[in-house]
């Protein structure tokens, strides 16, 4: 399961990195609307991690930084807010028959949701630090990014949209988030 897009592992730069991820972010819902049957549960199970590692490390490493840019309070509260409700409806979906016939509507909202809320941080928060940040620290913003997305809990948890809160309960996330994987990847090879 490749969740990091390709080219992406040799950026420098963190929001080459992260746009990078959007993308693959964008194909993999359009993998999961345009399959069925396995196809769609191993796109589903790709897309699933994806976006819970990735707004993970956006958590603990891009939105503390974004919070020292004028007015970034503001906009990383928005888009903390709009993570929480994107985890909580993932969450739903997480757990759902993938042949229920709601599964394809609230895909289709999360999509929507997803989408939008990566143009705002792409539009808010990324053009911004790759203004006000050294080409050296967007590198080292990108390390970051990978050392937390390697340890990241691989489905999401709404209420655990802060860098404290994943620190603390993220490691514990996320070692239960794999230990789950892993049987279920045992159980669907028999």
């Amino acid at each position: 399961m490749q969740t990091t897009p390709a080219g992406a592992e040799k950026t420098e730069d963190v929001v080459d990195l992260l746009r990078a991820q959007h993308g693959r972010i964008r194909d993999l819902f359009d993998e999961v609307m345009h399959s069925e049957g396995e196809e769609r549960e191993r796109s589903f199970r790709e897309l699933v991690k994806l976006l819970a590692i990735h707004e993970t490390a956006e958590e603990e490493i891009v939105h503390p930084m974004a919070r020292r840019l004028p007015g970034g309070d503001g906009i990383v509260d928005d888009r903390l807010a709009e993570e929480r409700e994107a985890k909580e409806l993932l969450s739903e979906l997480d757990g759902m028959d993938l042949d229920d016939p709601r599964f394809m509507k609230s895909l289709d909202k999360l999509r929507m949701d997803v989408l939008t809320h990566a143009r705002a941080e792409e539009r808010y928060e990324f053009d911004r630090l790759k203004v006000e940040f050294s080409p050296a620290q967007l590198k080292g913003f990108a390390a970051a990014v990978r050392a937390a997305e390697a340890s990241a809990p691989t489905h999401p948890h709404a209420g655990a949209e802060t860098a404290k809160k994943n620190m603390l309960a993220g490691p514990m996330l996320a070692m239960v988030d794999r230990v789950r994987d892993m049987i279920r990847d045992a159980r669907d090879k028999h």
